[in-house]
């Protein structure tokens, strides 16, 4: 029997809040949502309450108005921003509250826009958050990222589809990956989650010194760090809650050596860079820095990316996932990363994770660098996998050992 619309997203709040978060009684939530989310709040303000929750507070975005402020706004004033919020999120996950962020992108949201404008405004947002990732990258907090469909976001994915159609067939695309069409999701989800515990504790029993990809357009030798820590679907907070920090989820991911990255990588996917549309693209990297770029499209975007800070240029994440991924099946391109970088294998530029290093998360900014991580104000996942990708893990002493054929894993567990 098929389930009612109602039925699946009191689903997708229970998951949200008991798998997700993990919420434990006594604590607080913050929730930074669109304003067309409020079906989907109410519901999982309801579930965290009924589950102990002692305080459940709402940060509403309308990303409409930033459209209006990038029209209209005086050109000097985008370096301003509220630093009552940034300040009020950062005072939260210090004290180790749960926190929640729902997206629902506009991937053509900046189409047409200042572009000098747009990069501006949103250097300037991670450069007030930089104090709230210093929290996310050491695991301080509980939190978790998960997506609402929107109608421009639904059009984007499924544009040979009547518009009436297109909203429904979104919901139930993510409703289906989320696995809330199964007899028990929170069941479903603890079984998916150990089978990606095992592929992560296999590797960290390997401690290989660094991974090799090969593909069509790619040649790649990705160093690890000494001490590195695979990490997949479940981390614990430095409080020592477990959660799951997004849904859906696909991925195991460590850390590469921030200085010992060599080779030249294409992307499979698009990647949108917060409304800008980047395609088509290639980087080459020497001694872990990006030397050079191309891109067919959006190729200045991709620079002023790398060139945010000197750690954008380096790679903080190198993450596993395979071909046969459920996301990867549908076959769709989401133009958002919570999704696509859930279809193929991918890296990061930028900010590396703390708790993807043994002892980082109290390591100093500096002393993390020393081992090897990366250290920017930037975290950007693109996708580099496919079912042509080979990748082999070196030992020490330089044996290579199949990690991944054909985009499948060549391990078993």
């Amino acid at each position: 029997m098929s389930l009612d619309f109602n039925t699946l997203l009191q689903r997708y709040a229970d998951l949200t809040v008991r798998v997700g978060l993990n919420l434990q009684p006594g604590q607080r939530l913050l929730i930074r949502a669109p304003v067309e989310a409020v079906q989907l709040v109410r519901l999982i303000t309801d579930r965290a309450y009924q589950d102990g929750a002692r305080l459940v507070q709402i940060i509403w975005r309308d990303e409409q108005l930033n459209v209006s402020r990038l029209r209209y706004a005086p050109r000097d004033s985008f370096t301003e921003f509220p630093a009552w919020q940034a300040k009020a999120i950062e005072e939260y996950a210090a004290q180790g509250e749960a926190m929640l962020a729902i997206i629902s992108p506009d991937p053509d949201l900046y189409t047409g826009l200042d572009t000098e404008a747009v990069a501006t405004m949103q250097r300037v947002e991670r450069q007030y958050y930089k104090g709230y990732m210093e929290h996310v990258v050491r695991s301080t907090m509980n939190w978790l990222g998960i997506a609402m469909p929107n109608p421009a976001w639904a059009a984007k994915i499924f544009p040979q589809l009547p518009s009436e159609q297109q909203m429904p067939q979104l919901w139930a695309t993510l409703f289906r990956l989320c696995r809330l069409d199964t007899p028990d999701p929170i069941a479903a989800w603890e079984t998916h989650i150990s089978q990606l515990s095992l592929r992560s504790a296999y590797l960290n029993t390997k401690q290989y010194a660094a991974l090799r990809y090969h593909a069509p357009g790619t040649d790649l030798t990705i160093g690890l760090p000494h001490g590195h820590i695979w990490k997949s679907a479940r981390d614990t907070s430095q409080r020592g809650i477990p959660f799951t920090p997004n849904l859906p989820t696909e991925e195991i991911f460590t850390l590469p050596h921030r200085a010992r990255v060599d080779g030249v990588v294409t992307a499979t996917k698009p990647l949108n860079l917060n409304g800008a549309l980047v395609d088509g693209f290639q980087m080459a990297f020497a001694e872990g820095r990006v030397t050079t770029l191309r891109a067919s499209v959006g190729e200045e975007h991709l620079q002023r990316l790398v060139d945010t800070d000197e750690g954008a240029r380096f790679l903080g994440e190198v993450a596993l996932v395979p071909h046969n991924s459920p996301i990867a099946q549908s076959g769709l391109l989401f133009f958002n990363t919570l999704f696509d970088e859930n279809a193929a294998s991918h890296i990061a530029l930028g900010r590396a994770y703390q708790f993807t290093l043994q002892g980082g998360e109290q390591m100093s900014d500096g002393e993390f660098a020393q081992a090897g991580g990366n250290i920017s104000i930037v975290h950007t996942d693109f996708m580099i996998g496919s079912e042509h990708m080979d990748i082999d893990g070196v030992t020490e002493g330089g044996q290579a050992e199949p990690v991944m054929r054909a985009g499948e894993w060549a391990f078993s567990i």
